[in-house]
């Protein structure tokens, strides 16, 4: 079931069930792609209409992002729960492991797919990792040919939004992989070069907040996430009005 959320149309989905759905499209053979949203794409799709496109293209569409999750209350649209693509993450990789499947790493800085990559396999054992490659590259098709070499059947793009969706949309069908996610920095919390906020801080929809300690510099994208809020909020006011004039 969709929950459309300012123009994105979100699964409605536990972090158990999104884990079911992802696991039954690694089991297909054929390709599929999933997003994961936070405000910031929310933002974004406002000037980018083919970005709005891919997102609501995807297969799965999971909200990465507290922001959302509240933006959801105040359209009167509740979701089920926030499901942070790392953890997505993670579930797939248990699916994969039990498959024995093939894993390929492509985005971060030079050196840390790589680093992640043996993290992971120190945790599946059972992971074929196929390749990695690093995210600073300009010639897309050189990069397509050696994924699809690769032929990997799970593919983390972890190269910022939106370039690892639009990646992904025009050229995951050729890469031979029976699934893709877009993760962002993912690679670099697999490699443990970024840490996750405690549970706690989780629990309480403030890992946002931990970020922000650990990392000040992300003060001037944390500063537009509340616009989401006020966003959420003017559509809702607008609704209301527009049913009153009914």
């Amino acid at each position: 079931m969709k929950t459309e959320i300012l123009g994105i149309r979100f699964d409605n989905l536990t972090r158990q069930e999104a884990a079911q759905q992802g696991a039954a499209l690694l089991a297909e053979n054929k390709f599929h792609y999933v997003v994961t949203p936070n405000p910031e794409f929310i933002l974004a799709c406002e000037k980018d209409p083919d970005f709005r496109d891919i997102l609501n293209r995807a297969d799965l569409v999971l909200p990465d992002g507290i922001g959302v999750v509240y933006s959801a209350k105040i359209l009167g649209t509740p979701l089920k729960e926030r499901v942070p693509g790392i953890e997505f993450a993670s579930d797939m990789l248990s699916c994969l492991n039990d498959m024995g499947g093939r894993l390929y790493l492509l985005g971060a800085k030079p050196g840390v797919a790589q680093q992640a990559g043996q993290h992971i396999l120190d945790r599946f054992p059972n992971i074929v990792l196929c390749g990695t490659r690093d995210g600073y590259f300009r010639d897309e098709e050189d990069v397509l040919l050696q994924v699809a070499a690769a032929r990997p059947d799970l593919l983390f793009v972890c190269l910022g939004a939106p370039k690892q969706e639009k990646w992904m949309a025009r050229w995951g069908a050729h890469t031979g992989a029976r699934l893709a996610i877009g993760l962002g920095g993912c690679l670099d919390v697999f490699a443990g070069n970024v840490e996750r906020a405690p549970d706690a801080w989780q629990k309480l929809g403030l890992e946002w907040a931990y970020r922000l300690k650990k990392e000040p510099k992300r003060i001037g994208r944390m500063a537009r996430l509340p616009l989401v809020l006020v966003k959420a909020a003017g559509q809702r006011l607008r609704g209301r009005q527009r049913g009153g004039e009914e």
